[in-house]
């Protein structure tokens, strides 16, 4: 395809014509220090930034942005930032999944209602990636993902700290009793001490990766830890190369495809990704216009290697991936196995085949071969049954052997207040063989689908020396979690699904090698108890949580608004 010119870019309605409009736009952006010499006639890239004061995985931003624009200057481009809402996973409630897709939106009408020709994407903190990218995807301008980076290690008296995965194993220890509060805040002054995501394959890492193999990153990208001087050199690179990719017009329509996004699935199973990548990889492909289900990920994990010794399922953090090899090295052994698809285009203009090929592993215990596996296959499962009609997932390797096949009494909470408040209560009927049950903690439910489905282990069982138990909701859980936890039940309990039907004392059997989750309960019971069932209040009367309420679909249908997860980009409007 040929080469725009000047007057072909996007831009040149704004600042290009000779018109009443035109003058305001060169005048305005003289007020701000521009010539023409700046813009005229050149790309303008729009650097959506989410960074803000309350995104400690975006802290880097403010410098990162200026390595961009710089990026950019040097290629003959006019940057211009665009600050977008941040999506702060530490801090947001009630999740940030309920404002996913407002940054999605966000994005896509900044890169419309602006002279965007095309888009840097910097983001990083768990939903941030997928927020951009979806509306990235629906705008269908060129645009690069620059990933912000996993954190480097923590430490804790010699020994190597991972956020979230170890916050999660030492409460429990200091519930159970068995560290001190001492030891408890000499862990939280250490286990955050950088920049950047978490160093987990928590749902941060396994998105950025996720990106990385979908074509929409720089190589190897999304594996450099962001406190490492390459994380600033890959900034400028992303800005050099936007430039180039505006005059070849190279958009997300061409680099996500079906083969691409087959590369993120086999890629987000390679490392033992989170399960929230099912959610948004479903999201994602929906807005491309092709087709991705919960089977898809079934399928491939059963044919799919765990490679990636990364925590909650291995024992490295991301800086040793990234010094092991990185994303290219996992994604290397996928193409010489066949399970990538060489063939799909990257960013760089190059297919990922010849983007890994010079690909090697450094350390074979944080990247196993191939004949080595971390897990051999099943690194997810998808799970259906009379409790799970539209089905759950489960992570199998974070769960314990025992409980792969398990029956046992529920143990029913109606919402996250009322497990919050018994599940240490002395007389809580439960023991270590009970199933614990959330409702009312799906998409429309919490709202916003948060991350409760690891729900704590009661007292009780902690004192026996129990560290897991099953575990059902339809919830979301952290990437960074464990333990033998059903999520994503769907349908969600509060429109209806079988879940909400769910009573203390009933037999839940769960069979992961048979993909099952059933409710022991005759359909005559389930019938009169459906009859009785009333639905809820909804949860918002105005603004955004109504809009989220009545038009978010349901996990396995990627947790989208209907009105934005398919069909073809909107057109521009006419531009006067």
């Amino acid at each position: 395809m040929a080469r725009k010119r000047p007057e072909d870019l996007r831009s040149h309605r704004w600042y290009g014509v000779d018109d009443l409009r035109a003058f305001g736009h060169r005048s305005r952006t003289a007020q701000m220090g521009y010539q023409r010499s700046d813009y005229a006639g050149k790309p303008v890239i729009a650097i959506v930034n989410t960074w803000s004061d309350i995104n400690p995985c975006h802290s880097h931003f403010k410098q990162r942005v200026e390595e961009v624009k710089r990026g950019v200057w040097e290629a003959g481009g006019f940057p211009v930032e665009l600050p977008a809402m941040t999506l702060s996973e530490p801090f947001q409630k009630p999740t940030t999944m309920m404002y996913r897709n407002f940054l999605a939106m966000e994005t896509e009408e900044a890169l419309r209602s602006y002279p965007a020709d095309g888009a840097v994407l910097m983001g990083g903190c768990d939903k941030t990636t997928p927020a951009l990218l979806m509306g990235a995807i629906s705008m269908n301008l060129p645009a690069v993902f620059m990933p912000a980076g996993p954190m480097l290690r923590g430490s804790w008296r010699g020994a190597a700290l991972g956020s979230g995965s170890d916050v999660w194993k030492y409460w429990v220890e200091l519930r159970a009793g068995a560290i001190t509060a001492q030891d408890w805040e000499e862990i939280e002054q250490g286990i955050a001490r950088s920049p950047g995501h978490c160093m987990t394959m928590g749902t941060a890492s396994t998105m950025t990766s996720a990106a990385e193999a979908l074509g929409m990153t720089l190589p190897g990208a999304a594996s450099i830890p962001a406190a490492d001087s390459r994380h600033a050199v890959m900034a400028v690179m992303t800005g050099k190369r936007i430039v180039d990719m505006v005059w070849d017009d190279l958009k997300p329509s061409d680099v996500i495809s079906s083969d691409s996004i087959q590369n993120a699935v086999a890629a987000v199973l390679a490392i033992g990704g989170s399960t929230n990548s099912v959610v948004h990889l479903i999201a994602l492909a929906r807005r491309a216009g092709l087709e991705l289900d919960l089977e898809t990920f079934d399928q491939v994990a059963r044919e799919t290697p765990l490679i990636a010794n990364i925590r909650p399922s291995g024992a490295y953090l991301m800086e040793d991936f990234f010094y092991a090899g990185g994303l290219p090295a996992v994604l290397k052994q996928l193409a010489v196995s066949g399970r990538l698809k060489v063939g799909a285009r990257t960013v760089n203009g190059s297919t990922i085949g010849d983007n890994v090929e010079p690909a090697k592993i450094y350390n074979d215990d944080v990247i196993r071969p191939l004949n080595n596996p971390l897990v051999a296959s099943d690194s997810l499962a998808i799970l259906r049954g009379n409790l799970a009609p539209d089905g759950a997932i489960i992570k199998p390797p974070a769960a314990e052997t025992r409980l792969h096949r398990h029956a046992g009494r529920a143990v029913v909470f109606e919402d996250y207040n009322d497990m919050a408040a018994r599940i240490d209560d002395p007389d809580l009927d439960v023991d270590e063989n009970s199933v614990l049950v959330l409702k009312h903690a799906g998409p429309i439910g919490a709202p916003g689908m948060p991350e409760w489905g690891q729900l704590p282990i009661p007292k009780k069982v902690l004192a026996k020396g129990v560290r897991d138990m099953v575990r059902v909701s339809d919830a979301r859980m952290s990437g960074t979690s464990y333990g033998a936890c059903v999520l994503h039940v769907a349908p969600e309990s509060f429109v209806g699904g079988p879940l909400a039907l769910v009573r203390d004392g009933d037999v839940i059997e769960l069979d992961i090698p048979g993909r099952r989750l059933d409710l022991n309960v005759s359909d005559d019971e389930l019938a009169r108890r459906r009859a009785a069932w009333r639905k809820p209040a909804p949860r918002y009367a105005r603004g955004y949580g109504r809009l989220f309420s009545e038009h978010v679909s349901q996990a396995n249908e990627g947790c989208d608004f209907d009105f934005l997860e398919r069909g073809a980009p909107t057109p521009d409007p006419e531009i006067h």
